[in-house]
């Protein structure tokens, strides 16, 4: 029997028929899906390869036992009442978790080279949620340092706060932290594209980034140009949440929303530049 003699419309039965476009919910799952399993697969690299967390630890433990310990003895810089490793325990972790990121996209340009990134840009896989996998990988990479600092401060004497909510905090900054650096990176690399100049751009940029904020000393001590540049650097607020939440009595200067809010906005920012630029590494 044919659609006409069965009373149906051929349009009607064909729209009946026709895949129906995903809801916005199914839509979100779907992205939050292959956001994980792009981070899973970056994961196992750290599971296989877990000397690299021991060699990223040094820099951060170097600069707590002597420079930490030499200013604790000089009393040079103002830190409103807090020892000096207290106040500079938070900026360590926040410079151990820019160190690592910054760095993330050369593994972009290695990908490239053995083709792996024509294999992720000819999946349906959203250019975004690849960026955010990639980000979150490489927040993985800054939790094994977060465990390294917080027993080494602890061994040093620091503050800490053992408080539930006020370590689920840092947790949160630890991981947004790393994500709005790695994919910074990972933007660079769609530029540079090449591992020399990333090398050196990425060099270039950790410098002023850590330098100019609060991490080792109080932007008060600052000339007013470089309060204007510490201002603006990210890095800034990182710090800023981390010296609230991982001392014990510790206060934010900017307020704990403030903080949470820049560095929300920047990484969503950078997800979405990044999955613009993310195919142009392939080229």
């Amino acid at each position: 029997m044919s659609l006409r003699e069965q009373g149906l419309p051929r349009a009607g039965l064909v729209d009946a028929y026709a895949p129906r476009p995903p809801d916005g919910l199914s839509t979100i799952i779907q992205f939050v899906d292959k956001t994980l399993v792009i981070a899973e697969l970056e994961a196992r690299k750290l599971r296989h390869d877990p000397t690299e967390v021991i060699m990223r630890a040094i820099q951060p433990v170097l600069w707590l036992l002597v420079f930490g310990e030499v200013f604790s003895r000089t009393h040079a810089v103002p830190t409103g009442g807090l020892p000096y490793l207290d106040f500079m325990a938070p900026g360590i972790l926040a410079q151990s978790v820019l160190f690592i990121a910054i760095f993330y996209g050369i593994a972009v340009i290695w990908e490239r080279d053995l083709g792996i990134v024509h294999k992720f840009l000819a999946s349906p896989t959203p250019r975004a949620a690849l960026v955010l996998g990639k980000a979150l990988s490489a927040s993985l990479r800054s939790l094994s340092q977060m465990l390294i600092i917080y027993a080494l401060a602890w061994l040093l004497g620091v503050d800490l706060s053992w408080n539930p909510v006020a370590l689920a905090g840092v947790l949160c900054v630890v991981i947004l932290g790393a994500a709005l650096f790695s994919t910074l990176s990972l933007i660079i690399a769609s530029v540079v594209k090449t591992r020399e100049r990333f090398m050196g751009i990425g060099q270039v940029l950790t410098m002023p980034l850590f330098f100019a904020s609060n991490a080792i000393y109080p932007a008060a001590m600052m000339p007013p140009w470089l309060q204007a540049v510490a201002r603006v650097n990210p890095l800034t607020y990182e710090v800023d949440a981390l010296r609230a939440l991982m001392l014990s009595g510790g206060v934010s200067a900017f307020g704990l929303g403030a903080d949470f809010t820049v560095l929300l906005v920047a990484v969503a920012i950078m997800v979405v530049i990044g999955g613009k630029l993310y195919p142009r590494v392939a080229t």
